[in-house]
């Protein structure tokens, strides 16, 4: 894979030399990255540092988005400078990994630079090809429109954060979580809440939210609570059917020790059936702190005050105002993200002793 790579990166660089040379019309720091991506060749008679691959990929980035023509479409040879940054974008992150896997770098703090670089290509390529090939801001704007309507929107998007994340989310999540642990438990406890509750459990947990969250606007109104009641019925079942299941992890040799001790029922529960059903419970967190975001965001497409990241989406699309549009969307997605890394964190402090923490050593 890293030769093939290698081939289209330096490949691409070498045509897309050959072309601005031809035609007279490349930029000064494209023509410099093309010099170099094709002296890259010379690695199929001599290999080269890896540190080669992460420097031509951005330049070659920067070079990309400096050029990029203020009017009209890029010539070829810019589509050939993306298609070579790509490339060693791509090979270099093939090398990071494969020096990590060899134990050559570590993975602490290495591990975070591949998605860091994989994200940040994304966006490179999504600004070069809308701005390079002329996409109408309608229909996707770039980020650096977007970017730049979150500047200048920002009390906007601070307020719509308060109202569906603070407001409607983390109260939403805190009670559905909660409550589906404690029924959870008592479903153990009762082998007739366990026949009566599990099948409507299963059953509710597939209804669709278009269909909750109007009738949840209809009995709590258009403010917050209504919103935060739909988060706790989207969160509710999903803690509900994993807590269920993690309760049963435990083995009958480690119950039949406690017995053996002379455990009592909530001695067993305290001691062992809870903590064996951490990782089913921290599942069903990571789960629903998705969950959440998405149904508190979707309700408020059915009634809302003049404040929130589901109304900001929904009145922005009726406005072609895209760009406010992709703002509010990157919020969330930033909101919903640091949300998840933040319960996985705490699940790695107390779960620790689990293999799939430990890294599956046993």
């Amino acid at each position: 894979m890293q030769k093939l790579l290698a081939s289209v990166a330096g490949g691409s660089a070498a045509l897309g030399l050959v072309l601005s040379l031809t035609s007279l019309s490349a930029a000064p720091l494209l023509l410099i990255f093309f010099i170099a991506g094709a002296l890259t060749l010379i690695r199929f008679k001599k290999p080269l540092p890896i540190w080669v691959d992460g420097v031509l990929m951005v330049f070659g980035a920067y070079a990309l988005i400096a050029s990029l023509p203020a009017e009209g479409t890029m010539p070829g040879h810019h589509w050939l400078a993306l298609i070579s940054a790509w490339a060693f974008s791509w090979l270099f992150v093939e090398e990071l990994s494969t020096a990590i896997r060899l134990g050559k770098l570590p993975h602490t703090g290495t591990g975070l630079v591949i998605p860091t670089i994989f994200g940040l290509a994304l966006l490179i390529v999504w600004e070069v090809i809308t701005r390079g090939a002329g996409v109408p801001p309608v229909l996707l704007p770039s980020p650096s429109a977007i970017a730049a309507r979150m500047a200048a929107e920002t009390y906007i998007l601070t307020q719509d954060f308060i109202q569906t994340f603070i407001k409607s989310v983390l109260p939403g999540y805190a009670i559905g979580c909660l409550a589906g642990l404690l029924v959870a438990i008592a479903v153990d406890r009762s082998p007739f809440l366990k026949a009566g509750i599990m099948p409507i459990g299963n059953f509710m947990s597939a209804l669709p939210i278009i269909g909750i969250a109007p009738i949840m606007v209809m009995w709590f109104g258009f403010d917050w609570q209504s919103k935060a009641a739909v988060v706790v019925a989207m969160t509710f079942f999903p803690m509900l059917i994993n807590t269920v299941a993690g309760l049963n992890a435990a083995s009958s040799i480690e119950r039949d020790l406690m017995h053996t001790y002379a455990a009592n029922y909530w001695q067993t529960l305290m001691k062992l059936r809870l903590p064996a059903a951490g990782p089913f419970i921290f599942n069903a967190l990571k789960i629903n702190s998705t969950l959440a975001l998405i149904g508190a965001i979707v309700a408020e497409f059915f009634g809302t005050p003049v404040v929130g990241m589901g109304f900001r989406i929904s009145t922005g699309v009726g406005r072609l105002a895209i760009d406010l549009v992709w703002a509010e969307i990157a919020v969330a997605a930033v909101a919903g993200s640091a949300f998840y890394g933040v319960i996985a964190l705490i699940e790695r402090g107390v779960t620790f002793w689990h293999p799939s923490v430990r890294g599956g050593r046993a």
